[in-house]
C-alpha cells in the first residue's frame, strides 16, 4: 500500500477512463492527490472547464466515502521549462503531504502517448502503470460536445452528463460553441493540402519601465482576451521583420525601426504542439526592452486588436491571456526578474 498516490490531468471532462484509473489508485494508496492541470488558464476550447468544476466533476463520481480520500490539487501550467514544472508539482504534493520523508508516495496513471513522459520525471515516486480504459480520451469527447452532442454513460460517469447538460445552458458555453464551430470551418479551409500545415507566427514582447505591452483580441479565437502584438509570417519577410511589422499594425507603436533594434535583447521559439487549436502554429517571441527613462509610448490598437494597451508586469495574470501567450513571457521576462 501507497500513503499517497499522485495522478496528474487536465480531466476536460472526467470520464471512465479517469474514474478507472482513480479507483486503480485507491485500492492501492491510503488517499490519492489529483493535480488538475491548466487550472489557471482562462476558458478555450482546449481547457473548457475551470478548475472547481473539473473537481466537481471527480468528487461527484465517487461515493462519499471514496470521495473523503482524493485531494484536487490545482496545477499550473509550465509549458517551456520541465525543471520548474517538476518543483510545481512536487511543491503541490508536499502542500498535502507535508515534508514527512517516510511516507509512501507513486504516481499513477497510463501511458497515452509521447505527452506521457512525464511519467519518468520523478525517479524518487514508483510508478503504478494502468491499463488505458477502452481508449477513451477527453478529446473528442469534449470536441464533441462543444458542437452540441452530448457524451453517453458508455464515455463518462451520469454525474459529468448532469453536470455538462447543465454548463451547455450557459452564456459560456454558447461562445465557446461559436468558437468551436470557428475551428473547424478554418481546419477545413486545409484540409485540401497535402500535408497538414505548419504555420510560422511571431510575437512581440515589449517592456518599458516595468510595463509590458498587449492587446486585446478582437474576435475569435480568443475574443476579449490579452494578447502578445504579433501574427503570421509573410512569405518575403524575415522573422525580425514580420514582428516588427505586426507589433505596428496591431498597436500602432510610433517608434523608428533604430530605436526598436536598440531594444532588442533576445528571441526564442515556442513549440509547444498544443498551443494554438486552430492547427500546428509554431512562434518566436522577439523580446525588446526600451529605455526606462523615457515616457510609456502611446498606442492604439490596430488591425484585429480591440485596443492596445500596457500591462503592469506585476499584474499579468495567465488567466487573462490567449493561447500559450502568458508562458511565453514567464520564460523571456517574469523568470528573469
Amino acid at each position: 500500500m501507497f500513503d499517497y498516490l499522485v495522478f496528474i490531468g487536465r480531466f476536460q471532462p472526467f470520464h471512465l477512463g479517469h474514474l478507472a484509473v482513480i479507483q486503480t489508485a485507491l485500492a492501492q494508496s491510503q488517499q490519492v492527490i489529483l493535480l488538475i492541470g491548466s487550472a489557471e488558464q482562462p476558458r478555450s476550447t482546449r481547457n473548457t472547464f475551470k478548475f472547481h468544476e473539473r473537481e466537481t466533476m471527480v468528487l461527484s463520481a465517487f461515493e462519499q466515502a471514496d470521495a473523503a480520500r482524493i485531494r484536487c490539487v490545482p496545477l499550473v501550467d509550465i509549458l517551456y521549462n520541465d525543471v520548474r514544472w517538476v518543483k510545481s508539482v512536487e511543491d503541490a504534493v508536499h502542500s498535502v503531504t507535508g515534508d514527512n520523508q517516510a511516507l509512501k508516495i507513486g504516481l499513477v496513471g497510463h501511458y497515452k502517448d509521447r505527452t506521457s513522459y512525464y511519467l519518468s520525471l520523478f525517479p524518487r515516486w514508483e510508478t503504478v502503470f494502468v491499463d488505458s480504459y477502452q481508449g477513451i480520451s477527453a478529446t473528442p469527447i469534449r470536441d464533441a460536445y462543444l458542437l452540441g452532442e452530448m457524451p453517453t454513460e458508455a464515455r463518462v460517469p451520469a454525474t459529468t452528463i448532469d453536470l455538462l447538460a447543465a454548463f451547455k445552458q450557459t452564456a459560456d458555453y454558447q461562445a465557446l460553441q461559436e468558437e468551436a464551430r470557428y475551428i473547424v470551418d478554418y481546419k477545413e479551409s486545409w484540409s485540401h493540402t497535402p500535408y497538414p500545415p505548419t504555420f510560422m507566427t511571431v510575437d512581440a514582447v515589449l517592456v518599458h519601465s516595468g510595463h509590458i505591452l498587449l492587446i486585446e483580441r478582437g474576435h475569435i479565437p480568443g475574443k476579449g482576451l490579452f494578447a502578445l502584438p504579433g501574427g503570421f509570417l509573410d512569405p518575403d519577410e524575415t522573422l525580425f521583420n514580420a514582428c516588427l511589422r505586426e507589433l505596428r499594425e496591431e498597436t500602432n507603436l510610433g517608434l523608428d525601426d533604430a530605436t526598436l533594434r536598440a531594444a532588442y535583447r533576445s528571441q526564442r521559439t515556442f513549440d509547444e504542439p498544443h498551443r494554438c487549436e486552430r492547427g500546428r502554429a509554431i512562434t518566436q517571441g522577439f523580446y525588446f526592452e526600451l529605455d526606462g527613462s523615457t515616457p510609456l509610448p502611446e498606442v492604439l490598437g490596430g488591425d484585429d486588436a480591440k485596443h492596445a494597451f500596457w500591462l503592469p508586469l506585476a499584474e499579468v495574470r495567465s488567466d487573462q491571456l490567449f493561447e500559450d501567450h502568458y508562458a511565453i513571457i514567464d520564460e523571456l521576462v517574469l523568470n528573469n526578474l
